[in-house]
């Protein structure tokens, strides 16, 4: 069998269809990338790729060579997982300040200091999913009802916490003179909710369900911001009001409120690939399980707000 290494070298460029943005992945450089592709080509006896100054294709043997090289690699990994010798667990929290997944991803660290667990980024759900299932990500959060039927065929998930939600305002908003923001003050606002980013839909689903029949309008999309400083900077020319959770980092020129009457309810749940074996998810399913109840994350406030559909996946009872 070829060195996995050589495998995993070539799944990388075969995703990408692109050396450059391959080594990048593999945090390589492009020409020892180069290197490995070749060597298995001559391993295997078989050209792989199509390689001209423009564009990087799959030959037909490439294409073959695919789905052989996802089970050899995954084999190799339940291997090294029931040895306790894995690779590194890729865990997605979404964005650097938001705490879920940042605090369950530090408790794991504390429970399982021997494994490599690495904080991805990748800010939305149903973006992250696509990784999980190619196996370029491991770990994510978010709302899982959320996701496309078919997606969510191949994942697994835990639910974690029922995460309050809160409006950004620009700081001279008149809403900021309370501390807290009933939904019915919002009637008549266009409230910012991700719309047209392909990465975050779920959060718009749960927008519009929150939104109806309160007279609340989710905003038109605006120019995708990638970052924290971007995002702060397209709002503040925007200066439209943002749904967002309690705990969303604090952004100068806005000012957060919690939202109530009803209190509504973000589910966020532990999302990972079905039949993924690691030391790492483990002690990543024991921390999101140790915070939820000892923070008494699962527990709905009485006037707490969530659709009927995540009630289900979140394990909640009417």
């Amino acid at each position: 069998m070829p060195d996995p290494r050589l495998l995993r070298a070539f799944l990388a460029v075969a995703e990408e269809l692109h050396f450059t943005r391959a080594a990048a992945r593999l945090y390589v450089a492009q020409q020892a990338l180069s290197r490995d592709v070749r060597r298995l080509e001559r391993e295997l006896g078989a050209e792989l790729f199509v390689r001209t100054t423009r564009q990087v294709t799959l030959t037909a043997d490439g294409e073959r060579l695919v789905p052989h090289a996802r089970r050899a690699l995954a084999a190799q990994d339940d291997l090294l997982a029931a040895f306790g010798q894995a690779r590194p667990l890729l865990v997605d929290v979404n964005s650097p300040g938001l705490g879920t997944g940042r605090r369950v991803l530090g408790r794991a660290r504390e429970l399982a200091p021997d494994h490599e667990l690495m904080a991805r980024y990748e800010s939305g759900l149903t973006g992250a999913a696509a990784e999980l299932l190619a196996g370029r990500l491991d770990a994510s959060f978010g709302r899982f009802t959320g996701l496309d039927p078919a997606l969510r065929a191949g994942l697994e998930q835990q639910p974690v916490r029922l995460e309050p939600m809160a409006v950004l305002l620009p700081e001279d908003h008149p809403l900021t003179g309370l501390h807290q923001v009933p939904l019915a003050a919002l009637a008549g606002e266009t409230v910012y909710a991700g719309a047209g980013n392909p990465r975050t839909p779920e959060w718009t689903d749960l927008a519009h369900q929150l939104f109806e029949g309160r007279g609340i309008e989710v905003a038109a999309p605006a120019p995708l911001a990638v970052g924290h400083e971007e995002f702060q900077r397209i709002m503040s020319k925007t200066r439209t009001p943002v749904l967002v959770v309690v705990d969303f980092p604090a952004m100068p020129g806005s000012v957060l409120r919690p939202l109530i009457h009803p209190v509504p309810l973000s589910p966020v749940s532990l999302v990972w690939r079905r039949g993924l074996v690691h030391p790492g998810l483990d002690a990543l399913r024991r921390a999101a399980a140790e915070l939820a109840g000892r923070e008494e994350w699962l527990r709905s406030p009485p006037d707490g707000w969530i659709p009927a559909s995540d009630k289900v996946t979140m394990r909640l009872h009417n």
